[in-house]
């Protein structure tokens, strides 16, 4: 989350003037972390919202499968937050010249460092997610998959040695890798692809929310695992590995969804992959964010560190 778009009070309470049931505005605050949208946290006199505005990397195309989605996922009983109808039934609005929503607010916290039995939480809920779309027929193309890797390297360029001396070349010769031993016959699904801990609400050890779906795609399924893995089971500098988080996150996942021998076999270079796509976002991010955004950039590096850990330990899961 972050703040690109600055909203007016009186914007905001025009917005809130379309809904039924929503309340007067008496406050909102703008959300700084995250590098996608620009977001506020709102109360009303009856009850506290998110408030979204999608920027440039959010098509609005896409809205409407996202907020099908997220519309899915809830009829399923999972804990997701779902975008909330106007009284004409339009769950899109336009708010200072960016499409937005109003989403519900979820309660609970994003830890920083989880433990092992909030790490098994967090697979157990992407395995309850795979498990609730299995019967999704909504359809989105991954533009960030391994044709989009490579898009974003060529548009960073020579760039990127400017983050660190040689990381094109680092990033050059991943891709040439990635493009042979890109597994191609796993199941596929809709899948989160952003399962951040900054992504997941717990309340103690349990999974009160998932948030921030707007990565959300059609990909091979074990990728969606694979991003998990190297979000929540390093330190945040990707130097340190945790073992027992791994152990634990794969451990929740399995026992609620399973694993085949084949996605166990592939996940190191499916890791490789997840540690690559936010390299390159980072990366772009870090070149490219303006100098005025309240935002909070995120090193590229940590995901090089990722891995290397990855490309050093090709049986992970065995």
């Amino acid at each position: 989350m972050a703040v690109y778009t600055q909203v007016s009070a009186e914007e905001l309470a025009a917005l809130l003037a379309r809904y039924e049931g929503v309340g007067a505005l008496v406050s909102a605050k703008g959300i700084a972390e995250g590098v996608e949208n620009s977001n506020y946290l709102v109360d009303t006199s009856n009850a506290r919202f998110i408030l979204t505005l999608y920027e440039k990397r959010v098509d609005a195309a896409d809205l409407p499968f996202f907020i099908a989605l997220l519309d899915h996922l809830a009829g399923a009983g999972a804990p997701v937050p779902r975008a909330i109808a106007d009284r004409q039934g339009m769950q899109i609005q336009t708010v200072a010249g960016r499409p937005a929503c109003l989403i519900e607010f979820l309660p609970g916290v994003s830890v920083s460092r989880p433990t092992a039995v909030q790490a098994a939480a967090a697979g157990r809920a992407l395995g309850t997610m795979h498990a609730a779309l299995a019967d999704f027929t909504g359809d989105r193309a991954n533009s960030l998959g391994i044709d989009g890797w490579h898009a974003l390297a060529a548009r960073c360029g020579d760039d990127l040695d400017a983050i660190r001396p040689g990381l094109r070349r680092i990033v050059a010769d991943e891709l040439a890798w990635l493009d042979t031993h890109w597994p191609r016959d796993l199941p596929r699904s809709v899948v989160h692809a952003d399962l951040f801990p900054d992504n997941v609400l717990m309340l103690g050890d349990a999974v009160s929310g998932v948030i921030d779906f707007y990565f959300a795609c059609t990909e091979i399924r074990a990728w969606d695992l694979a991003v998990t893995h190297a979000a929540w089971c390093f330190d945040n500098d990707g130097a340190g590995y945790h073992p027992a988080l791994g152990a634990a996150l794969v451990g929740g996942y399995r026992g609620s969804f399973g694993l085949t021998d084949a996605e166990r076999a592939a996940f190191p270079a499916l890791a490789r992959g997840a540690c690559l796509r936010f390299l390159l976002t980072r990366a772009w991010d870090w070149l490219n964010t303006p100098a005025d955004a309240l935002v909070t950039r995120k090193d590229p590096i940590a995901f090089l560190r990722r891995l290397e850990f990855y490309a050093q330990t090709p049986d992970l899961l065995a």
